[in-house]
């Protein structure tokens, strides 16, 4: 799969160190040139390089890393690390790009490669396209004398970690004095490098589970709710007031309430900007499949929510052009521009613990204000036709809705919507629906499906 998400597949079948080289020599290629013609080049191109804690990380780290010298770019090495972690250090180094080896919420047989631009941010389509050329043409090799080198940087987490705490709106020494109980799931992933550690300096009691940074995941990495049952358990045994559950790369956070139930990895985004918009003016930027109970909390606080395509490059350069206050997407994914333009799970981790301390509140008793609402999701094998048809049937179906194409079909109306879209990830089509209970959801999906499963027969 080769998308704005970068190049991924399941290891020793589509992804093998052959393709892991071609792609991190041609992004260097494309890094390198743009550098060059760029009017901040100054000395050599430098590239950083980090990788999450999946078992097959290590062989393809060097693989990049030797991929990059070929094409004479010189290495930052951050080793193993959350993807926001690497993305602060590409701009911490002013470096021409980065390269994150993570397959994010991928099953463990996944991994990937994601590239990220000089400004941190992820490439964007157009980016994307002009570095896929660079690949597929004959990619330009240094010659011994202009080979690349390495230089390890081992403080790119512990520079995140600073930032995060810097935030001017998370009050460190009070949330310390508060010691709040937390419950920890890190899932065999990077996190166990970072989230520890920050809960440490918030001054938190944490009983935590999976904290190995293996990749040797014991349970579905993705950090759903209907994952997340042992982490459920360990808030119950341990009277934690909240849990906290990542992915192996750290940038998607959901939430398990004091009373033990994983509250949905939607509230995610809209608890934090509960917080946030109580300082920071402007609209909120969220994804065409994040859940409405982010434009009630933007509602409340006066603002308003604007939609964009799924995918973080895409949330990222929405909220540039809005001037969002904050954003991110309904997987759990908070972005705060005080830190970078990209999801981030311990920023969600520090504003999270400042909501509550603000709210004196348990987090079960601050979620049963808002409505409730159900996500169903459902997905399929991507048929090979083009889904513009299946767009029009929907669209003649339910003309009473909202419609929305920015991104795939997403339909709308006062309290629920469905969203209908080719994975960016994986060869399916995704269909997502949302309303006030769950018969009404999967009503939507099932309605929805039925011009897809034709196109697929």
């Amino acid at each position: 799969m080769v998308s704005v998400s970068g190049v991924r597949g399941r290891v020793g079948e589509a992804l093998t160190p052959e393709v892991v080289t071609r792609f991190a020599a041609g992004f260097g290629a494309w890094a390198k040139a743009k550098w060059s013609a760029g009017t901040r080049a100054s000395g050599r191109c430098r590239v950083v390089v980090g990788r999450d804690s999946r078992v097959s990380g290590p062989m393809f780290h060097r693989a990049t890393i030797a991929a990059l010298q070929s094409v004479g770019c010189d290495v930052i090495d951050v080793g193993l690390a959350p993807t926001p972690s690497i993305q602060l250090a590409v701009e911490h180094h002013d470096a021409a790009g980065g390269l994150a080896i993570t397959a994010s919420h991928n099953p463990i047989e996944w991994n990937a490669l994601k590239f990220i631009g000089p400004s941190g941010l992820f490439l964007d389509a157009a980016e994307g396209t002009e570095m896929r050329g660079v690949v597929e043409s004959t990619v330009p090799r240094a010659t011994w004398d202009a080979l690349g080198a390495v230089q390890l940087d081992e403080h790119a987490i512990g520079r995140h970690l600073d930032a995060v705490l810097s935030l001017p709106f998370v009050k460190v020494d009070a949330i310390r004095n508060r010691k709040f109980r937390v419950a920890l799931d890190c899932a065999h992933g990077a996190g166990g490098a970072i989230i520890p550690e920050l809960l440490k300096r918030l001054g938190c009691e944490v009983h935590a589970i999976n904290l190995e940074t293996d990749g040797r995941f014991t349970r579905p990495p993705e950090p759903i709710a209907s994952n997340l049952g042992d982490l459920e358990r360990l808030v119950l045994e341990s009277k934690a007031e909240v849990g906290f559950a990542t992915d192996p790369d750290v940038d998607r956070l959901a939430l398990v309430s004091d009373q033990g139930i994983a509250i949905g990895e939607d509230w995610t985004l809209a608890l934090a900007a509960r917080l946030v918009l109580k300082y920071r003016r402007g609209p909120v930027v969220a994804n065409l499949s994040t859940s409405r109970i982010v434009d009630d909390v933007a509602k409340e606080a006066g603002a308003h929510v604007v939609r964009a395509p799924v995918g973080e490059v895409n949330v990222a350069m929405r909220m540039r052009r809005e001037g969002a206050a904050i954003g991110g997407e309904g997987n759990g994914g908070v972005i705060l521009t005080e830190v970078h333009l990209g999801r981030d799970a311990p920023v969600g981790v520090a504003v999270l613990l400042q909501m509550l301390l603000e709210d004196n509140a348990p987090l079960s008793a601050v979620v049963a204000r808002y409505p409730r609402y159900v996500i169903v999701k459902d997905k399929l094998d991507r048929p090979n036709a083009p889904l513009d048809a299946v767009y029009d049937v929907l669209r003649q179906g339910f003309r009473d809705a909202e419609a929305d194409t920015q991104d795939g079909l997403r339909l709308s109306w006062g309290d629920r919507w469905v969203h209908v879209r080719p994975s960016g990830t994986e060869p399916i089509v995704r269909v997502i629906a949302e309303a006030p209970n769950a018969a009404a959801a999967r009503e939507l999906v099932t309605r929805s499906r039925v011009p897809l499963d034709a196109l697929g027969r």
